[in-house]
C-alpha cells in the first residue's frame, strides 16, 4: 500500500507539474508576457513546482527532514543523474555568460545554505535572506538579458518554446491550471503518506527517503524537459533548465518552507549531503569550463558519482 501511494503521488506530481507549466505558458502568451520572462520564470522555475509543493507540505506537517532532504537530494540528482543521462544522449553545451552567472549562483546558493544551516536549523530570518537573494537574482537576470541579445537571453526564449501543445483557448488554459494545481497538492499529500509509511515499515529515516525517493520523484519534470531538449539537440536548454531549477530549489523552495515553519536540519545532511550537493555543483562547473560543454565521458562520470553517492549514503 505504501509503495502504491508513493508511485501514485509521483505520477500526480509529474502530471500536475506538466499541466501547470503548460497552462502558465499559455496564459503568459495570452497576456503578452515576453518569451524571455516566460522561459526565465515559468519554465526555469515551474518545473520545480513538485519540489515546492512537497517541501511546503512537509514543513507544515512537521516533517523537516523530508522538506530539506527533498531540496538537497533534488539538486544532487539534477546534476549527477539528469545531466549525466542527457550528456550520454548528446554532449551538452552552454554559453560563457550562462555558466558564470547561473553556474556561480548555484555554487553561491549552495555555500549560503552551508552557512545558514551552521546552527543546525533554518530560521525565518534565514528564509528572508534566501528569498531576497532569489529576487535579486531574478531581477538582475531579467534586467541584463532584456537589454541585450545575449546567448543566455536566447536560451530562456528557447526554454519557453521547448514545450508545445499548449492549451488553445482561455477556458482550456484555466482548466489546465486548476487541474495542475489540484494534482500537485493531492500528489504531494499522497507521496508524503507513502514515503512516511515506507520509512516506518523499513526503519529508514525520513531524511534518507527525502534525499532519494522523494527527491528523484519530484525531479521528473526537470528530467522530462531536459531529455526533450537533449533529444532535440537543444543542449543549452538542458543545462539552463537544471541550473535554474537548482537556484529556485535552494533560494525559493527552502526560503518559502522555512518562512512558513522553521526547519531543523538533520545531522546526516549537515555531515554528508550538503557537501555532496556543493561538490556536484563545483564538478559541473569544472566540466563545463573546459570547452563550455559536457561530454559523454563526463556525463558517464556524473552518473557513476550518483551511483557511488547512493551506495555510500543509502545502501
Amino acid at each position: 500500500m505504501n509503495l502504491t501511494l508513493l508511485i501514485t503521488g509521483i505520477l500526480l506530481l509529474t502530471l500536475g507539474g506538466e499541466a501547470l507549466v503548460r497552462g502558465a505558458l499559455a496564459a503568459a502568451k495570452r497576456l503578452g508576457v515576453s518569451p524571455l520572462l516566460a522561459g526565465l520564470v515559468i519554465v526555469g522555475f515551474g518545473t520545480s513546482a513538485p519540489e515546492l509543493v512537497v517541501s511546503v507540505d512537509a514543513a507544515l506537517n512537521q516533517q523537516p527532514d523530508i522538506a530539506i532532504g527533498n531540496v538537497v537530494g533534488s539538486n544532487i540528482a539534477n546534476i549527477l543523474l539528469i545531466l549525466g543521462v542527457c550528456a550520454l544522449i548528446t554532449p551538452l553545451t552552454t554559453s560563457r555568460a550562462a555558466l558564470f552567472r547561473d553556474g556561480m549562483t548555484v555554487i553561491g546558493a549552495s555555500l549560503l545554505f552551508l552557512v545558514l544551516v551552521g546552527g543546525a536549523a533554518l530560521e525565518r530570518s534565514d528564509a528572508a535572506i534566501l528569498l531576497l537573494c532569489l529576487l535579486l537574482h531574478l531581477g538582475y537576470a531579467y534586467w541584463t538579458e532584456s537589454r541585450t541579445h545575449s546567448a543566455t537571453a536566447e536560451l530562456h526564449r528557447h526554454e519557453a518554446e521547448e514545450l508545445t501543445l499548449l492549451p488553445p483557448t482561455t477556458l482550456a488554459t484555466t482548466l489546465t491550471l486548476v487541474i495542475g494545481l489540484i494534482a500537485l497538492v493531492a500528489g504531494a499529500r499522497i507521496l508524503l503518506m507513502g514515503a512516511t509509511g515506507i520509512a516506518r515499515e523499513y526503519g529508514v529515516s525520513e531524511a534518507v527517503i527525502g534525499l532519494t525517493i522523494v527527491a528523484v520523484g519530484t525531479s521528473l519534470p526537470e528530467l522530462a524537459v531536459s531529455l526533450v531538449a537533449a533529444l532535440r539537440r537543444h543542449a543549452d536548454v538542458a543545462v539552463g533548465n537544471i541550473l535554474g531549477s537548482n537556484i529556485f530549489n535552494l533560494l525559493g523552495i527552502l526560503g518559502l518552507s522555512a518562512l512558513l515553519q522553521p526547519l531543523p536540519v538533520n545531522a546526516r545532511i549537515i555531515a554528508l549531503d550538503q557537501w555532496v550537493m556543493l561538490g556536484a555543483a563545483v564538478i559541473l562547473m569544472l566540466f563545463l569550463y573546459t570547452g563550455l560543454r559536457l561530454s559523454r565521458l563526463e556525463g558517464g562520470l556524473l552518473l557513476a558519482a550518483y551511483a557511488g553517492y547512493l551506495a555510500f549514503g543509502v545502501l
